[in-house]
């Protein structure tokens, strides 16, 4: 299943796995990712309810926003290498 997730997803993991050279990963990196993409995902459900209830076309902007980058930090910090992880966060 990982690896059929992995092919689906690897447009999005190849951008963020290339590279070459040393990086800095620490396992607490993928664990503090993960849970910010849980974050950013609660927030973009939280505003796809307020704007149901509230019948604003305004509030798709952040739903939209919210949506893209949980999705994309639990995609990265579910099937994503080491370095994938690490250039999330800029270490090199």
């Amino acid at each position: 299943m990982k690896a059929l997730l992995k092919k689906l997803c690897s447009p999005l993991l190849v951008s963020f796995e290339k590279g070459e050279g040393e990086y800095v990963y620490k396992d607490s990196h993928r664990k503090i990712l993960i849970i910010m993409g849980l974050l950013f995902l609660a927030i973009s459900l939280a505003s796809l309810f307020l704007a149901i209830k509230f019948t604003e076309a305004g509030g798709i902007i952040p739903i939209v926003v919210f949506l893209g980058v949980g999705l994309v930090c639990e995609i990265v910090g579910f099937l994503g290498s080491d370095r994938a992880v690490s250039k999330i966060w800029k270490n090199k």
